[in-house]
């Protein structure tokens, strides 16, 4: 009996893959059948996180998912997604489109060839029309020239600092000045804030070579003074920092530090803003053995790209979902279970599903008026652009610093240090310092709602990337 039933699972095993060479992956792009977006299509061999890294591979190109439609019961999935860019039109540009279909080509093509592991490359030499399979790998040429073609950047010439802690008036301040103090120079910078605490990934390079730090003694260094930047009077929690020459994605990443840190839990007796906070409730479908999870909240970027990351991290597969945000409140909804087949089991995993998902939302959310600059770069812009909001009494909420082929494209969500909505002199005032073709104002002025002045983590930005080596007024003057 045991012979029998051994050999039966290895023609069962046979029968499967044999299904499975006859059907490929594939990826189709369909910009006829949606009016109003671009349809993209996915079926591949499924394995635990590749619905994260198809969503990564269209959040990374800045696209707006406003519908999806995911299935990946057995060993197969398909997701269907309706994209559009940010101005809400179809994707026309040949270049994104052909990378979009490479690379998830390529993703899908990987997965296979994990779960057969058979004359996979001779089949994807056909699947990919001639094309050789090594010629397309992310690490490839090919891969970098596109992603430039769309505005992405990739580089490995830095080192790479991962940092937790408590949050506090001015840390990313000391933060920098520690670096710029070790001769350092920060090329890429990201912050979050949430629940007191504090997540940021920073990309340094040697300020005299412009390549990685390999010195062990002022890595160790590095790591002993931010670590002491990073430890405050919250004793219960401590303060890491890692230094790594690895590259990993860092928007996932600061999910996992915060995750791994546990912001999502909330103190005793601590009272919220229940009216902004995201619907997420999570029930048993006793039935069909799955937990269901529906989330309701306001829509913004990136939105689905931190659910399914929470949910991925916390080690659960997403069966079944929909997700509907094509109007300004977004609607997920998703049949999960856990990676070893279980629904939720407690309240108390119930409580926790609910609280991390509810976390990786808030995470992004900025509070603030949008501001944008862009010019020309130039050493200590930055550190004098943000002295001159704070001799103005504004406060950055959130930024994103990128500099592209010397241009510096800056995103600043500022708000009055009081804690109430900026006045629109103080900014017409700021835009004339600056130059007004340089800053623009983002969104209305008057749409703002005032925060709570004892908010813990206002004056985090309050300093960013101040440095004591630029300080020039007149560098930034003669921009105007």
């Amino acid at each position: 009996m045991a012979t029998v039933s051994y050999s039966q699972n290895i023609m069962d095993d046979e029968y499967e893959k044999f299904i499975r060479r006859m059907n490929p992956p594939r990826v189709v792009i369909d910009n006829d059948s949606c009016k109003n977006a671009t349809v993209i299509q996915v079926d591949s061999a499924n394995k635990h996180g590749i619905l994260l890294e198809v969503v990564q591979i269209l959040t990374d190109l800045n696209l707006v998912i406003t519908k999806a439609y995911i299935s990946s019961d057995g060993g197969w999935f398909m997701d269907v997604f309706n994209v559009t860019t940010q101005d809400g039109n179809k994707i026309t540009d040949e270049a994104m489109l052909d990378y979009i279909m490479k690379v998830s080509c390529i993703l899908c093509a990987k997965v296979w060839h994990l779960c057969f592991c058979i004359g996979v490359e001779k089949q994807l030499n056909l699947f990919f029309c001639g094309c050789h399979f090594q010629s397309l790998g992310p690490d490839s040429s090919f891969a970098s020239s596109m992603r430039r073609s769309v505005g992405l950047t990739t580089g490995m010439d830095y080192t790479s600092i991962e940092l937790i802690g408590s949050d506090r008036p001015g840390l990313l301040s000391e933060m920098s000045a520690v670096l710029t103090n070790l001769k350092c120079n920060v090329v890429n910078a990201e912050v979050w804030t949430h629940n007191t605490r504090a997540a940021a990934i920073m990309q340094v390079t040697d300020e005299e070579t412009g390549g990685t730090i390999n010195d062990p003694e002022r890595l160790s260094m590095m790591k002993q003074l931010l670590c002491n930047v990073l430890r405050c009077s919250n004793k219960l929690r401590d303060a890491k920092t890692i230094v790594s020459d690895g590259v990993s994605h860092t928007e996932r990443r600061l999910h996992q530090l915060m995750f791994a840190d546990r912001d999502y839990e909330r103190a005793a007796g601590e009272v919220s803003d229940e009216k902004g906070r995201p619907n997420v409730s999570v029930v048993n479908w006793q039935d069909r053995d799955y937990s269901v999870v529906t989330i309701r909240c306001k829509d913004r970027p990136k939105l689905l790209f931190d659910t399914i990351c929470t949910l991925t991290d916390m080690q659960y597969v997403v069966f079944h979902g929909n997700v509907d945000a094509e109007g300004p409140i977004a609607h997920q909804e998703y049949c999960i279970r856990h990676i070893d087949g279980s629904p939720v089991k407690s309240d108390a995993e119930r409580q926790r599903v609910i609280q991390c998902l509810e976390a990786a939302i808030e995470r992004r959310v900025s509070e603030g008026l949008k501001l944008e600059l862009c010019t020309t770069d130039r050493v200590g812009l930055l550190s004098n652009v943000t002295r001159i909001f704070r001799e103005n009494s504004l406060t950055v909420t959130r930024a994103e610093v990128t500099t592209r082929a010397g241009k510096a494209v800056n995103i600043f969500y500022v708000r009055d240090s009081s804690g109430y909505p900026v006045d629109a002199k103080i900014i017409e005032s700021v835009r004339q310092t600056i130059g007004q073709t340089i800053l623009r104002v983002k969104g209305n002025i008057g749409e703002l709602n005032p925060v709570p002045q004892e908010s813990p983590t206002r004056f985090l930005f309050g300093g960013l990337f101040k440095s004591r080596s630029f300080c020039n007024f007149g560098l930034v003057r003669s921009y105007s």
